[in-house]
């Protein structure tokens, strides 16, 4: 019948089917009626037990797929596609063996059936060769038997389907149970399936030839749902070795805030190693079958990387896990500050570093009172970048800036105490002409000069003050000739009076006025230079 081993009780009522058809096809006497009817009551109490029997299998399904979906949700799916298309062949039998009985019967209400039930005890016309063969064979050989002969073809093969090729041993019992091939008759000849099974016999032997294929039909049922159940297992990971994993969120951790780590449990396989590739290249593995990922900082900032873990399933198939990390790359550095020089220029930018060791520097923010600040490329006078990553500007002389540095810590800000810079305005520039503020310069010189310069001799900052005013002063026999420009260039006038000056004489620059960088103006001391 199938593939499933079958009890004695049920191999006995094989035999004595197979026995009661051969002397139905001697007119034996009506024992042998009776004994095909406890023969048709064996095999409809076996159904109920394979039917019973698959109930219990599609409860293990519906547990399965509750507690795992992912997992097991798409072999319930295909369990119950196969319990609707069984279902499907057996009522339609059971609706032939009705539809027979009935007929037979010559009584649409005969106790013979009751509802979906056929209670063959209580069939009188048991011994009917005519309606049989009407019914499944038909005038023209057009009876339903060629209609149950597709369905179980087109069953079978659904169920083969199903197998996905996996199992050639239940394949096989399929094609058996659910053969409809043509087949031999007793003389020898070619007859057809339909023929063989339905033609001339009595209504008691269809009724259990009947019952016999709703068996193979429950049982294939049962074998298919079967394969099915273990595959939900059939890729699953079996796993010999347990190993505690701590991971820290970091290992280094400030007054204040929070340590945090990751506590689990690591599974693993010590008969076979996974194939790990990043980048398409296979990582060397340790003794326990952990990858190990070394590669060269050559430039700073975020880094990501990821990579495939490649690993044999217990089925044959190789599953891969794709992966992802990454990592800040920073510039080594030490931290030094100048308690004593922590100073800050009013009105400029004055850049800064800011650092919180073990903090990535895209995690840090600042706030800054009495002041403002700037980040990313700030750059000087010169339009040349600062190599700070900020910049502050105070906002008042006389009042200290409080810089207030704020980390993102695992997602939480964490806050530190403000440090202070003293405020200071910029110093005074000296003004310069001919390169000089004092001092002697030949007259050649003095009369090729364009202009009058402001500078800022020894200060650490890049600024740049321009001359918006000066007056040139000439005395010569008593008298005293000035000369005022709105501007750093010598108008004509100017020239004029320093190509007058001769050696000996003074040339004297004054009221000179310079524009700060901060938006100031300031008078700066004269130039007084006397010509060689």
């Amino acid at each position: 019948m199938a593939h499933e081993k079958l009890s004695p009780r049920q191999k006995m009522i094989g035999m004595m089917y197979l026995v009661l058809t051969a002397m139905l096809a001697l007119n034996v006497s009506k024992e042998v009626i009776e004994a095909f009817k406890k023969v048709d009551k064996g095999l409809t109490q076996t159904i109920a037990n394979y039917t019973l029997k698959n109930d219990v299998i599609y409860k293990e399904f519906d547990r399965a797929a509750s507690e795992n979906p992912a997992k097991a949700g798409k072999y319930k799916t295909a369990a119950y596609q196969v319990k609707d298309r069984a279902d499907e062949a057996f009522n339609f039998i059971q609706g032939l063996k009705i539809e027979i009985i009935k007929k037979a019967e010559r009584d649409p209400e005969t106790p013979a059936v009751k509802g979906n039930e056929v209670i063959i005890e209580e069939v009188k016309r048991i011994d009917d060769t005519n309606v049989p063969s009407e019914v499944m064979i038909g005038a023209n050989e057009n009876g339903k038997a060629n209609d149950l002969k597709a369905l179980l073809n087109d069953y079978r093969q659904f169920l083969i389907t199903t197998l996905e090729g996996k199992n050639p041993t239940v394949e096989e019992a399929l094609k058996s149970s659910l053969n409809t091939e043509d087949g031999k008759n007793k003389d020898g000849a070619t007859e057809r399936w339909e023929n063989l099974n339905f033609q001339t016999l009595p209504l008691v032997a269809v009724i259990c030839i009947l019952s016999e294929y709703q068996l193979s039909v429950r049982n294939a049922e049962t074998e298919v749902l079967n394969y099915l159940y273990t595959q939900i297992d059939a890729s699953s990971f079996k796993f010999n070795k347990l190993t505690p994993i701590v991971i820290p969120n970091s290992n280094y951790v400030t007054l204040g805030s929070e340590y945090q780590a990751e506590v689990f449990i690591s599974a693993t396989d010590t008969t076979q190693k996974p194939v790990i590739t990043v980048g398409g290249t296979a990582l060397d593995l340790d003794e326990s079958g952990k990858g190990i990922y070394k590669v060269r900082a050559s430039a700073t900032g975020p880094r990501k990387w990821g990579g495939i873990i490649a690993l044999k399933a217990p089925d044959g198939s190789t599953i891969n896990y794709s992966f992802e990390s990454s990592y800040v790359v920073g510039e080594p550095n030490v931290i030094v500050s100048a308690t004593a020089m922590n100073v800050m220029y009013y009105g400029i930018n004055n850049p800064i570093d800011v650092s919180v060791p073990g903090i990535s520097p895209d995690k840090l923010k600042i706030k800054v009172v009495n002041g403002t600040f700037s980040t990313g490329k700030v750059k000087n006078s010169k339009g040349e970048s600062f190599k700070g990553a900020w910049a502050v500007k105070p906002n008042a002389v006389g009042q200290n800036v409080q810089v207030i540095v704020t980390a993102d810590i695992n997602g939480k800000p964490v806050q530190y105490a403000p440090y202070d810079f003293r405020v200071k305005s910029i110093p005074n520039p000296v003004a310069i002409f001919a390169n000089k503020s004092t001092g002697s310069v030949p007259r050649a010189t003095a009369a090729a000069q364009q202009g009058v310069f402001a500078i800022l001799p020894d200060f650490d900052f890049d600024l740049q003050y321009t001359i918006t005013g000066f007056t040139v002063l000439y005395s010569d026999k008593g008298s005293d000739f000035e000369e005022s420009s709105t501007n750093s260039n010598l108008t004509a006038k100017q020239k004029d009076l320093i190509g007058r000056l001769t050696r000996g004489k003074n040339l004297i620059i004054k009221d000179i006025k310079a524009l700060g960088p901060d938006g100031r103006t300031k008078e700066l001391l004269p130039v007084i230079l006397k010509i060689d």
